[in-house]
């Protein structure tokens, strides 16, 4: 089946009633016949119906061997962490998730694991950091938000001749643009609140993994540790993934169209964008993505977080905010909000300068967000006290 069929015939009818959309089994506890004799659910904290859909729906579009929910990205970044022992290292990307460079330093360093930031674009640069304490290369690829490419087959290569997990966050393209394991990877890991659920109501992270051992630990952390998605957001996130193809491919459509245009514009310095011949690594995004996803970044030429604030509170139709992945095109300014507590030295390392801006492409009319960005650059030849203050 063509990957659109696929998608919405993964999705089950429900067994018990025929109802084409999944039940929200919205239930603590599960009466047994007697201890031990049930129908395969005891207490949801452990397997819930309504879940279960979502893990094996996730699993199978990865193709992988199982599938695990959990209440946030975070949540599900944190289950994986728990493979690890003090001693162990990580081999992360350098320009990683804010959120994920505050666990990394702040949290993981008190268990006395250390992570190590690679430029992981060039895999010459993950060999030369292996050690015999290395057990994770985490990749984000594309990375939030200056969308670095890293070959995935290449870093599996790298990974399981020494005995490596590789987890690859594959938020950005979801699996209709991109499959991981199929190309080497042992873990991947999604927040479901963006494209997935691709409605901008939804907390969720989901993990998939391509083993049994690793399933039976996850599965274990999943249950103690307690941070499980729960029913209604499940559902959430179901109903979601049933348009998931249609949204990607006009978001996707979008983003390229409005990626070439930034190239033209005076105020823009570099427009970030894996589908434009002249990203570093296009020709790895093409082997190994369908198509390009739906997040651009950009920087001015006049490189200050003055500019870019000027430019994210003019704009009408793209919402500043701190997500992306919904139909409604949002903006950030990554140095102030996503990525505001990672250091200026860091920062400027993984690429990430003072004006960028992140641009998340919603499902609009291509020409009307052209427009709204064409207006807000403009206003940077304008005087600051002339400009008219837009409300978001």
């Amino acid at each position: 089946m063509k990957p659109a069929t696929h998608l919405i015939h993964s999705i089950p009818v429900d067994e018990l009633t025929g109802a084409i959309s999944v039940p929200i089994y919205q239930t603590s506890t599960f009466v047994q016949e007697s201890p031990g004799i049930h129908k395969g659910f005891e207490f949801s904290r452990a397997n819930n119906p309504t879940r279960k859909v979502l893990e094996q729906l996730i699993c199978e579009l990865e193709e992988g061997h199982a599938g695990f929910g959990f209440a946030s990205g975070m949540a599900a970044i944190d289950a994986v962490l728990k493979l690890l022992k003090t001693g162990d290292e990580i081999l992360a990307v350098q320009d990683t998730y804010g959120g994920i460079f505050q666990m990394f330093n702040h949290m993981l360093e008190r268990f006395g694991i250390l992570v190590k930031f690679v430029d992981t674009t060039d895999p010459n640069n993950i060999q030369a950091q292996v050690t015999d304490k290395t057990r994770i290369i985490w990749l984000e690829t594309p990375t939030n938000p200056t969308l670095q490419i890293s070959d995935i087959k290449s870093a599996s290569k790298i990974a399981h001749k020494q005995d490596i997990l590789l987890v690859v966050d594959n938020t950005l393209c979801t699996p209709l643009l991109q499959k991981p394991i199929p190309a080497g990877a042992d873990i991947v890991i999604h927040s479901a609140s963006k494209y997935l659920a691709g409605h901008t109501d939804v907390l969720a992270g989901l993990v998939v993994v391509n083993s049994k051992p690793l399933a039976d630990q996850l599965r274990f952390t999943q249950n103690i540790s307690g941070s499980i998605l729960s029913p209604f957001e499940a559902w959430l996130t179901i109903r979601g993934m049933e348009t998931l193809q249609l949204r990607i491919e006009k978001q996707c459509a979008n983003a390229m169209v409005i990626a070439q245009w930034l190239t033209t514009h005076p105020a823009v310095e570099k427009v970030y964008y894996p589908g434009l011949v002249s990203h570093r690594n296009h020709h790895i995004a093409k082997k190994q993505q369908k198509q390009f996803g739906a997040l651009v970044s950009f920087t001015l030429k006049e490189n200050n977080i003055k500019n870019a604030i000027r430019i994210v509170n003019a704009t009408r139709l793209f919402k500043l905010a701190e997500s992306f992945g919904g139909v409604k095109s949002m903006l950030a300014h990554p140095a102030t909000m996503t990525h505001r507590n990672i250091p200026e030295e860091h920062r400027k390392r993984a690429g990430l300068a003072d004006s960028l801006i992140r641009l998340s492409i919603g499902i609009e009319d291509a020409e009307d967000l052209i427009n709204d960005l064409k207006q807000a650059l403009d206003k940077l030849s304008q005087p600051a006290g002339k400009q008219t203050t837009v409300l978001q």
